[in-house]
């Protein structure tokens, strides 16, 4: 275990928000030895480490606790995140570069989060799922398929979503073959109120098993806002492997945006593991033509 404590230092003329951006730095104590922080943690520091207390007249910042494995803890999250945030811009630097270097695509690449775990056993640990909205849309042109009543379908046909109604899904007549393939034409399903929950009876078990089941959307709520918040949400969900991908962004966006996305993904994903980032084996970032860079 590590002994130790760790020490936040700013400028008291910034007392009303000394952990913003830029604003001092956080030294960790390790015994005798003294690692510095760099300033760019200071907001994940102020979110993630929320018992931080400063007093004014020092203009120090001191978090200390008596469990020398918090301490542990703390050191190990903050080298971890510094870690990361290096790598991730590197990887997407270098994938930006790849791309204008190769031939030209007639396609926007999506770049993909690829996932590796470990110390975790499938067959006997809990199969965590969980869903994240990101800041920007990783797939602007994600298919999505409105299964509704008169008037959503309506609705949808305006924007130009496509959509069933419920005579259309009678046709499918629970077929599995069927039923398997539609799932497969689209990414994910937004459904009325009317129409989901004759989905078991309509489809049998296919999109559940497919992880597609269809999110509920009402008469009060705008469906192109809908179909943008399903576009902008992204699934972590274990299987019967070790590994996963998530799509996060893609090369048509900003640098800034894609950063954002990733580190807003990772973040959610480690929230949904037993043991945080000790279940994390590795990271990579990878566009569709190019190669995968390693982030952790």
């Amino acid at each position: 275990m590590i002994a130790g404590f760790a020490t936040w230092e700013f400028d008291p003329t910034e007392l009303e928000n000394p952990f913003r951006e830029g604003v001092g730095s956080v030294h960790m104590w390790q015994g005798t030895e003294d690692r510095i922080i760099p300033s760019e943690l200071n907001q994940y520091v102020s979110k993630k480490l929320p018992w931080i207390k400063y007093h004014e007249l020092s203009g120090y910042g001191h978090l200390l606790h008596a469990e020398e494995q918090i301490c542990e803890d703390i050191i190990k999250a903050l080298l971890v995140d510094k870690l990361q945030s290096e790598a991730v811009r590197e990887a997407i630097s270098s994938m930006i570069t790849h791309c204008k270097e190769t031939k030209p695509r007639k396609f926007t690449e999506t770049i993909e989060l690829q996932i590796g775990l470990k110390n975790y056993d499938p067959q006997k640990d809990k199969r965590f799922s969980g869903s994240v909205k990101l800041p920007h849309i990783p797939r602007p042109k994600m298919k999505i398929c409105m299964l509704g009543d008169a008037q959503h379908v309506e609705e949808a046909e305006k924007i130009g979503l496509d959509s069933m109604d419920v005579e259309a899904l009678k046709k499918l007549n629970k077929n599995k073959k069927l039923v398997k393939k539609l799932a497969k034409k689209f990414h994910a399903f937004l459904a009325s109120e009317s129409v989901i929950k004759q989905i078991p009876r309509l489809l049998g078990p296919g999109l559940n098993k497919a992880g597609k089941f269809p999110t509920l959307v009402s008469h009060q709520e705008s469906l192109e806002a809908k179909v943008n918040e399903t576009k902008a949400t992204v699934k972590f969900q274990l299987k019967k492997v070790l590994c996963m991908g998530v799509a996060v962004g893609n090369l048509g966006m900003e640098e800034k945006q894609i950063f954002q996305n990733v580190q807003m993904s990772v973040n959610f994903l480690v929230s949904l593991l037993k043991k945080n980032w000790q279940n994390v084996r590795c990271l990579y970032l990878k566009s569709t033509m190019g190669p995968p860079n390693r982030v952790f």
